[in-house]
């Protein structure tokens, strides 16, 4: 009798109504995947380049001119001894500061191409209006200044021998040419500097890129049209997608040329110290220090800050990722249980045991 009612409720309880329909459920908000070890040690590398290259600009402004008045003035007077740096055919003089324009361009062009292209979401023009504009810009100015400099050198100078007229056949005959040689060891050092730290700050935010797209692949795959801060709202589909393939693409050698970038930019000012202490006047390498600044701040602090100008600041694209984490208004979502204490440097890592208690938190 027992068992014929047990198999009476057994059936009950597997019956199921024509009229009932299967409840729809939304599913879980994706979260960060796991980290490997290599990710975490090339943002370790990563981290430590933009402390070098984000150190407070002002004051590296105040430290460039404080070095090329006060050290100037103390190389005029006193002999520093002699190192391998007090030699014009170092290597590092002979194949880096002597084209060192070309060691600029060499390691920005493809981090600005990269960087853009993924922000502006492959728009080609918009890549070269807004952003590489600002390197041709910069390559004119250095064009011009070291130009200008050279003339003024040639023009007002004078051989001590009164035979010869012009530099080169004075410098030509051994004898020495008397003219103001504007330092352009020092311009080039300061002006790459400055160009490359401000090119690099398209970095800050773009491990954001990431989690953006995830959260709005989730939230278009819902049809949700509640109100939400996600800079990629806006995008389409398209561009949507063209941002996810190239992010994923681009990432690794965004991160390496960053490093390469900051190594490069340590080495200008080991060179820029030794050309303050062994070679020009104080008042030829201040000049230069102030023309490299000011050509910096005319360009990246007045002129590309103007809106609806171009071209446009480093990291501005067609969204916003680098002003700040948006925070989704979505009140009716539940909140994810996922454990939130394991950061480093600011960015969440999650383990696969983690994901996997976060994702039955969920379900539960």
């Amino acid at each position: 009798m027992t068992s014929r009612a047990a198999n009476v409720k057994n059936s009950r309880m597997n019956f199921k109504f024509q009229n009932e329909s299967p409840q729809d459920y939304k599913g879980t908000k994706p979260i960060r995947e796991a980290s490997s070890i290599l990710e975490v040690l090339s943002l370790m590398i990563v981290h430590i380049c933009k402390k070098v290259l984000f150190y407070d600009t002002n004051l590296k402004i105040a430290i460039y001119l404080g070095a090329l008045f006060v050290l100037s003035l103390i190389a005029d007077v006193l002999t520093f001894p002699k190192t391998y740096f007090s030699r014009s055919d170092n290597v590092f003089n002979q194949y880096f500061v002597k084209i060192g324009w070309f060691w600029t361009l060499f390691l920005t062009v493809p981090y600005v191409l990269l960087t853009s292209f993924t922000t502006c979401c492959g728009k080609r023009r918009l890549i070269f209006t807004a952003h590489l504009s600002r390197l041709a810009i910069a390559t004119f100015c250095w064009y011009a200044w070291t130009t200008i400099f050279n003339v003024i050198e040639t023009k007002y100078g004078r051989c001590n021998a009164r035979s010869f007229e012009t530099k080169t056949a004075c410098l030509k005959n051994g004898h020495f040419w008397n003219g103001f040689d504007i330092s352009g060891h020092c311009f080039i050092l300061i002006y790459s500097s400055l160009v490359m730290i401000e090119e690099a700050k398209a970095i800050n935010g773009w491990e954001k890129i990431k989690d953006n797209i995830r959260d709005e692949n989730y939230t278009r795959s819902l049809n949700d049209k509640s109100v939400s801060v996600n800079p990629l709202k806006n995008i389409s589909a398209e561009e949507l997608n063209i941002l996810k393939e190239s992010y994923e693409i681009v990432t690794p050698y965004v991160r390496a040329l960053l490093i390469f970038i900051a190594i490069l930019q340590l080495l200008w000012d080991v060179m820029l110290v030794s050309t303050i202490l062994y070679y020009h006047i104080m008042i030829e390498k201040f000049i230069s220090g102030v023309i490299a600044i000011l050509t910096w701040f005319v360009t990246y602090r007045v002129w590309y800050t103007i809106p609806n100008v171009l071209p446009n600041l480093p990291g501005q694209g067609i969204f916003k990722y680098n002003n700040g984490k948006p925070v989704a208004l979505t009140p009716n979502r539940k909140k994810s249980n996922a454990p939130n204490g394991k950061h480093f440097m600011g960015m969440p890592i999650n383990t696969k045991q983690d994901t996997m208690e976060a994702s039955t938190e969920e379900v539960r």
